[in-house]
């Protein structure tokens, strides 16, 4: 008996999204600089259509807080756990309220030398890139996540310094792919909500020190990088702190005005990846 070609269409449907679940690494978490034992919602283990994935990535040594981070970065406690997985939780938390996405309760570390495992993820995001420092084979893979239709956020980086460094990992993964402003015009901005009249979102330092800026890092900027078709592959959030503003979001003390443009900027990413 042949199959209906709907019936087939289907069947192959729910193959590839099994084979997809099938070479996915299974959800793990590790202890972060600020959180450890951080407690799991009942549904975590629900397989969904996207996950907050968070990229692992070997920091250059520097300072954060006046703490030098010792031993194995891909043990956790480490600058890629800044926020984590408060932070992570909360923005997924927000994209079940706010979108239709069917998004799963809890994120998922990415180590870009894990094999292929990071071309299950469609989007990934990336906090104190101002402190990472790539490999050549991590630049070369997340170069062919991005083109292969990959998504790449990156957030909580502050002034000149953080800016260099950043930068000088982002010139290995492209480095024939210039940096540019993404223009008010542009769909991401624009694809759930209108965000032409942006702001300056602050970390949780803003609590005791007033100010919205860190280091010299006093102008915020929206900055990407583009494919060849003109997609957006590498959303760069520089001067601002919107992971805190996730973090954050449930605590009266943090103006609420930061964190509802943080995840809002942060909804449009996520749609824009999903559908560009």
């Amino acid at each position: 008996m042949r199959l209906p070609r709907i019936a087939v269409a289907v069947l192959g449907g729910l193959l590839a999204w099994g084979g997809v679940y099938a070479f996915q690494r299974p959800f793990r978490e590790y202890p972060g600089v600020e959180y450890e034992e951080f407690p799991l919602p009942p549904d975590y283990q629900e397989k969904t259509e996207w996950v907050f994935a968070r990229l692992m990535y070997p920091p250059i040594g520097g300072r954060y807080g006046g703490f030098r981070f010792f031993g194995d970065w891909t043990h956790g406690a480490s600058n890629w756990t800044i926020d984590y997985p408060r932070s992570d939780r909360h923005l997924s938390a927000a994209v079940r309220r706010l979108t239709r996405v069917h998004a799963r309760s809890v994120e998922q570390p990415v180590n870009l030398d894990d094999g292929d495992d990071v071309f299950n993820w469609p989007w990934l995001y990336g906090v104190e890139v101002g402190h990472w420092d790539l490999t050549d084979a991590q630049a070369v893979k997340l170069r062919e996540y991005l083109l292969r239709g990959g998504f790449f956020m990156c957030d909580d980086f502050h002034g000149t310094r953080e800016w260099e460094v950043f930068a000088a990992s982002m010139r290995r993964v492209f480095p024939d792919r210039p940096i540019v402003e993404i223009e008010n015009s542009d769909a991401i901005f624009h694809v759930l909500y209108d965000l032409d009249d942006r702001y300056q979102v602050p970390g949780a330092q803003f609590l005791w020190s007033g100010r919205v800026f860190e280091k010299d890092g006093v102008v915020p900027r929206w900055r990407g990088i583009y494919d060849d078709k003109g997609r957006l592959m590498v959303a760069i959030c520089h001067n601002m702190d919107l992971g805190d503003s996730w973090e954050w979001a449930d605590d009266p003390r943090y103006p609420e005005k930061f964190s509802a443009l943080g995840i809002r900027i942060a909804v449009n990413y996520i749609v824009y990846a999903m559908t560009h």
